[in-house]
C-alpha cells in the first residue's frame, strides 16, 4: 500500500469538536467512524453549523477540505439551496465536510472573509481558502464544483 493511503488524517469531530485521527483509507462513502470523545458519528451526510470558534477549530484542525455556505435567514436564494446543500452533504462525504455560517449571527467572520454576497461557497483546506463562488446552485453544480478543486 502506498503511504498516501496508510497515513493517518485529522478529522475534526461534528459534534463536540474533538481533533481525532483515522486512516486515511477509511475516508470512503459510508464509511462514518465515530469520535474517540463522544463516539458519535464523525460523518452524518448533512451539513453541520458552525459559529467563529468552532469554524476556527474545523478550518485549522482537519484533513479533509471544508466547504463553507455563508448563509443568512433572511436570504430567498440561501433558503432555496439549504435542502440542495444538504444533498449534496450527503454526496460528499466523507472526502468534504459540509458546513453553514449564518452572517447575521456571525458579522464578524463574514466581513474577515470579504463575503459581500450570499449564498457563498467557499472551499478551505489545511487553513486556507482555495475556492470560491457565489449565488445559489443545485446539488449537481455545487458537486461539480467542489470535485473540480479535489
Amino acid at each position: 500500500m502506498s503511504e498516501t493511503i496508510t497515513k493517518p488524517v485529522q478529522i475534526v469531530c461534528p459534534h463536540c469538536d474533538a481533533i481525532n485521527r483515522a486512516p486515511a483509507a477509511k475516508l470512503v462513502p459510508g464509511v462514518r467512524g465515530k469520535c474517540g470523545a463522544c463516539h458519535k458519528p464523525l460523518f452524518e451526510g448533512q451539513p453541520i453549523a458552525l459559529n467563529a470558534a468552532r469554524f476556527a477549530r474545523h478550518v485549522n484542525n482537519s484533513d479533509i477540505p471544508l466547504l463553507v455556505d455563508f448563509w443568512a435567514e433572511w436570504c430567498g436564494p440561501c433558503k432555496m439551496m439549504a435542502p440542495m446543500f444538504a444533498a449534496a452533504a450527503k454526496e460528499l462525504e466523507p472526502q468534504v465536510r459540509l458546513a453553514k455560517i449564518d452572517t447575521q449571527a456571525e458579522q464578524m467572520l463574514a466581513a474577515q472573509y470579504n463575503i459581500r454576497s450570499i449564498p457563498t461557497l467557499a472551499l478551505f483546506h489545511h487553513g486556507r481558502e482555495i475556492a470560491r463562488t457565489a449565488g445559489a446552485m443545485d446539488t449537481n453544480a455545487i458537486r461539480n464544483w467542489v470535485r473540480q478543486y479535489l
